[in-house]
């Protein structure tokens, strides 16, 4: 389950959507179509109905945080006593899993969790002190502290194909290898972020909160507006493939959990 952010705050859905983006406010397609009939004496402008316009759904795939229990943790013991625990001798770590919500925790001996799995920076949070009150539970002395969100990968489809050869022509900031990777690697400043954008219109957003996630699709919309074409017949079949396959969005998870244990393994040595 994600949230919505709107002025006041943030809102839970049930649909796992982070927010509908209604595309004429991010600088789409025009609202109103004017007509002009000329008759011989004067003009009248007739106003047209107001066209219904798709909207942008924004998946929160996977929220990382990290966090510490202030205290040593013998792993070889948690992983004799606990549950639906993975001790990686080779690697000086231990993973740990929960059911509800569904999430995976990386602990090393220093006091170091990381925490990865979550929809939601809610979720992300009861997860971590779930994990918390386990090694509590486990005779450890631990203490919930230095909790933060560190990364959080969201992905959207625009409801049109991208042209991202003349787009990364065009944008300096764009990086394009089609030999290493079939997307566009597009940088964000304000908010800091990192886009990949397909030719599909898929595009996968990697931002430090789920509000600065939201942020950059606002931002990246009107730059792809410009590069838009009408999806074929290929590129459809070629998304359906994808997902069913070698789904993006699950490789950038991947790579996350990767990244942010390699991150937190290097802080512990």
């Amino acid at each position: 389950m994600a949230a919505v952010v709107q002025g006041s705050g943030m809102k839970p859905l049930q649909n796992g959507t982070l927010a509908h983006l209604e595309m004429n406010k991010l600088g789409g397609a025009v609202g109103h179509e004017i007509a002009q009939v000329e008759t011989d004496n004067y003009c009248i402008k007739e106003s047209v109905q107001e066209i219904e316009e798709p909207e942008i759904d924004i998946v929160i795939n996977n929220v990382v945080c990290s966090f510490s229990v202030k205290c040593h943790l013998n792993l070889r013991q948690i992983a004799l006593t606990g549950r639906h625990v993975e001790y990686r001798r080779e690697n000086g770590m231990l993973t740990m899993k929960l059911r509800r919500p569904y999430t995976t925790a990386s602990m090393w001996s220093s006091g170091k969790v990381t925490c990865t799995g979550a929809t939601s920076e809610e979720s992300s949070r009861i997860a971590a002190r779930r994990f918390a009150r386990t090694l509590q539970k486990l005779g450890f002395n631990a203490r919930f502290t230095n909790y933060r969100v560190v990364n959080v990968l969201g992905t959207c489809s625009m409801p049109f194909a991208i042209k991202i050869t003349l787009f990364s022509e065009r944008h300096r900031e764009a990086e394009y290898e089609p030999e290493l990777h079939p997307g566009v690697t597009y940088k964000l400043k304000n908010p800091k972020a990192t886009l990949k954008i397909f030719s599909t219109g898929s595009i996968t957003v990697t931002a430090p909160s789920v509000s600065d996630v939201q942020k950059a699709i606002e931002t990246i919309y009107p730059l792809v507006y410009e590069f838009r074409k009408e999806r074929t017949k290929e590129d459809l079949i070629d998304a359906i493939s994808r997902k069913r396959k070698h789904p993006d969005d699950e490789q950038e998870v991947e790579s996350n959990n990767t990244d942010v244990e390699s991150c937190s393994e290097s802080e512990h040595n």
